[in-house]
C-alpha cells in the first residue's frame, strides 16, 4: 500500500469489472493499477475501452495470466468476478500472495469451501469482502437502525425478491446457467442479495431453520445437470420473525423488499440497484381500517423518507463506498472481519436452502 492509494488488480474482463473500475476511480483511495486475462491482447483492449470512459492518469498494465498479477509488487489488493466455480483456488492464491481479495458472490460452491478461503485470508493476513453493493449504503443501515427502534413495532416478516427475465440465449449459453461454474443458477446470483437483505432486516440473527423450493429448473444443451432459474427459500428466527424469498432468471425486472411488523410495514422497491436518477428512497406505511356504520374505508398512511446516495456512478454510490472501505481495510484503518462473517452467514443460508431443495423441501436445521 502507498500512504493513501490502494492498488487495485482486476482478475478477468467481465463486465461487472467495468462497474468497479468507475468505482475504483471515484474511490479517491485507490486505483486500478493492473488488469489481468488469460490472453495480454484481451486485457489490453479491456483497459483501452475502460480508460476511454473512465481514464486513470496512470494507465494499468496488462499481464497475460492470473498469476502474474498476483506476483506483482505492483499490486495490494485483488477484485475477483470469476465464476463461483474457479473462485477458491483463485482466492486461496492470491492470499498466498499477500493480496487483499475482494469477490463476487456467492462466495464458494459450499460452506466448507467458503470456510478455507476465509481461513486462507487470515492466515495470511489480509483482509476479504464479497462484493455486496448495496451493504455499503447509507439506505440499508437507516433502514436498519428504523427497525431497531420499532418502526413497524416487532418485526414478523420479511420478504425480498430479485428477478429479471433472461431470453433463451441467457439461459443457455450465460455463464449463470452453467451448473459446472454456477451450480447455485439463480440462487446465487440472486438469492445472495435475498437473503443479505433479510440479515439486514432481522439485525444479523442467523434463522434457526430453512428451507427451500426449486421453481423452474434450467437444463442448458449439453449438460448433465441443471441449475435453478427459479427457487423460493424460507427462513423461521428464533425471534418469531420468518422470512421468505423469490429468485428468478424468468421474471421480468423486480427488486422488491417489504419488512412486516405488529405496527405496519416498511417497503423498499430497489433495494439492490437504486433507481437511476433519484436518491435512495424506502416508505414506512401504517395504514388504518376505518369503520363508520355501513362506511368501511382502509385509509393509507404513508411516511417517505431518503438518503442522500444517488445511482450508480456517482461518488456516493454504494459500489464506491464499497471499494472505498475495502481500501481502508486494506490499509488496517478499519476492521473488516465483520465482512466476512456476514459472507459465511449468508454461505451457510444458501447452502441450507439448496440441500432443502434438493431433497424434500422440508426445514432444515442450521444449528
Amino acid at each position: 500500500m502507498t500512504e493513501t492509494q490502494c492498488r487495485w488488480g482486476i482478475l478477468s474482463t467481465a463486465n461487472i469489472s467495468r462497474k468497479n473500475w468507475k468505482a475504483i476511480r471515484l474511490s479517491g483511495n485507490g486505483r486500478v493499477a493492473g488488469v489481468a486475462s488469460r490472453a495480454a491482447d484481451s486485457a489490453e483492449r479491456f483497459i483501452d475501452e475502460c480508460q476511454a470512459e473512465v481514464p486513470f492518469p496512470e494507465r494499468p498494465e496488462a499481464y497475460a495470466s492470473y498469476q502474474s498479477i498476483l506476483e506483482s509488487d505492483q499490486i495490494d489488493a485483488v477484485y475477483i468476478p470469476l465464476p463461483t466455480g474457479l473462485r477458491k483456488e483463485w482466492v486461496i492464491k492470491a492470499a498466498n500472495a499477500k493480496k487483499h481479495v475482494l469477490i463476487e458472490k456467492p462466495l464458494a460452491d459450499s460452506v466448507d469451501d467458503a470456510l478455507e478461503m476465509v481461513q486462507a485470508c487470515r492466515s495470511n493476513g489480509v483482509q476479504m469482502m464479497d462484493g455486496v453493493m448495496f451493504d455499503h449504503s447509507d439506505r440499508v443501515a437507516a433502514i436498519q437502525r428504523q427497525l431497531a427502534d420499532g418502526a413497524i413495532g416487532q418485526v414478523r416478516r420479511v420478504q425480498a425478491h430479485f428477478s429479471f427475465a433472461g431470453d433463451e440465449t441467457f439461459r443457455n449459453e450465460n455463464i449463470r446457467t452453467d451448473p459446472t461454474l454456477e451450480r447455485h443458477g439463480c440462487l446465487g446470483d440472486l438469492g445472495w442479495y435475498c437473503i443479505r437483505f433479510i440479515l439486514w432486516a432481522n439485525q444479523f440473527e442467523t434463522p434457526t431453520h430453512v428451507s427451500g423450493r426449486i421453481v423452474t429448473p434450467i437444463h442448458r444443451p449439453g449438460a448433465e445437470e441443471f441449475v435453478p432459474g427459479e427457487f423460493i427459500g424460507e427462513l423461521v428466527f428464533a425471534s418469531g420473525a420468518t422470512a421468505g424469498f423469490f429468485c428468478s432468471f424468468f421474471t421480468e425486472n423486480q427488486q422488491l423488499a417489504v419488512v412486516s411488523g405488529d405496527k405496519g410495514y416498511l417497503s423498499v422497491e430497489d433495494y439492490v440497484l437504486p433507481f437511476y436518477d433519484s436518491k435512495t428512497n424506502w416508505k414506512v406505511h401504517r395504514n388504518e381500517l376505518e369503520i363508520d356504520n355501513c362506511r368501511w374505508n382502509f385509509r393509507p398512511r404513508v411516511e417517505s423518507f431518503h438518503s442522500d446516495e444517488y445511482h450508480s456512478g456517482e461518488a456516493n454510490a454504494p459500489e464506491v463506498k464499497m471499494v472505498r472501505t475495502f481500501a481502508e481495510m486494506a490499509a488496517g484503518r478499519e476492521n473488516g472481519e465483520r465482512f466476512a462473517e456476514r459472507s459465511i452467514q449468508t454461505q451457510r443460508i444458501l447452502d441450507g436452502c439448496l440441500e432443502s431443495a434438493l431433497s424434500d423441501g422440508a426445514l432444515r436445521s442450521l444449528k
